[in-house]
């Protein structure tokens, strides 16, 4: 007999229960937000009020950490609350939209990173061309669309799996198999920039090279690495707490992550950094 019940909400299961564990749980989750909102919070302000960073690679930057703000608080706030809640249930319009953004911000992340890619392949293979290839009109053309793009391939996947007779999609495989072009993408760029790299005559020229780089490949592994492994994971071998853990890293640890990569181990950020507490000390003591 065809069962038409009518779903409205889903237990949370993945979150813990256990009395002990909810208080550690909520300070951790919440210690790793406030660093999150702060840390991209910082970023952007660096850029939007430091001269010397008002270029492309940091015009990408300061959405990375717009998109890294608003995917930490799609997810993190909620989970907070969902930890010390007795009634661990979500209705199905608010899981609609838990991923719809999880999915649209996902993709949006992914997308600028390849973005962030092209622009270094331009600066360090195409040089004498950076400036007219990277203009002001590209970049914002660039960011729009992958703005739209994000969105739309969202709503589409969205739309699909919350129009079956039961829910069974798990959104972190579409959110996979979203990102896999966008992961070629960036893959051939990274390639042409280590072979260009590789191929600088002086030590110095590769290492200066290879430094505006860095920051950019420690976050690129960071996102791509867990799809790697849920890529050559075997179908036997498929449990979904990994997918949840692989869920939580991607909506909480990633965000807080970006901020302190690109403060470490850039040398304009750190420097535009050191300049803002000056600033701040000598408005305090004036």
């Amino acid at each position: 007999m065809k069962n038409n019940t009518l779903v409205t909400e889903f237990v949370l299961s993945g979150v813990s229960s256990n009395p002990k564990l909810q208080l550690p749980l909520i300070l951790l989750c919440t210690l790793v937000y406030l660093v999150t909102l702060l840390g991209n919070i910082m970023i952007i302000l660096l850029i939007g009020m430091t001269p010397g960073l008002q270029t492309p690679m940091y015009f990408f930057l300061m959405n990375l950490s717009f998109v890294d703000i608003l995917y930490s608080s799609s997810i993190t706030p909620n989970l907070i609350v969902n930890i010390f809640s007795e009634n661990k249930v979500i209705s199905i319009i608010a899981c609609a939209i838990q991923m719809f953004l999880f999915i649209d911000l996902g993709s949006t992340e992914g997308m600028i990173l390849a973005a962030m890619a092209y622009d270094r392949y331009v600066a360090i293979c195409k040089p004498l061309n950076y400036t007219v290839i990277m203009n002001k009109v590209t970049c914002i053309a660039l960011v729009c669309s992958v703005y739209t793009a994000g969105c739309v391939n969202s709503l589409i996947h969205t739309c699909a799996a919350f129009s079956l007779p039961f829910c069974k999609s798990n959104h972190i495989n579409h959110f996979y198999c979203d990102i896999n072009p966008i992961l070629r993408l960036s893959l051939i760029s990274y390639i042409y920039i280590l072979f260009t790299i590789f191929r600088i005559g002086s030590s110095t020229g590769r290492s200066k090279s290879f430094s505006t780089c860095i920051s950019h490949f420690t976050c690129v592994a960071l996102f791509y690495c867990p799809i790697f492994s849920m890529y050559l994971r075997p179908n036997s071998a498929y449990a979904v707490d990994q997918d949840w853990v692989v869920s939580v890293f991607y909506t909480v640890i990633i965000p807080m992550l970006n901020p302190m990569i690109y403060s470490l181990r850039n040398q304009d950020v750190k420097k535009a950094l050191v300049q803002f507490n000056v600033n701040m000390i000598r408005c305090i003591w004036v």
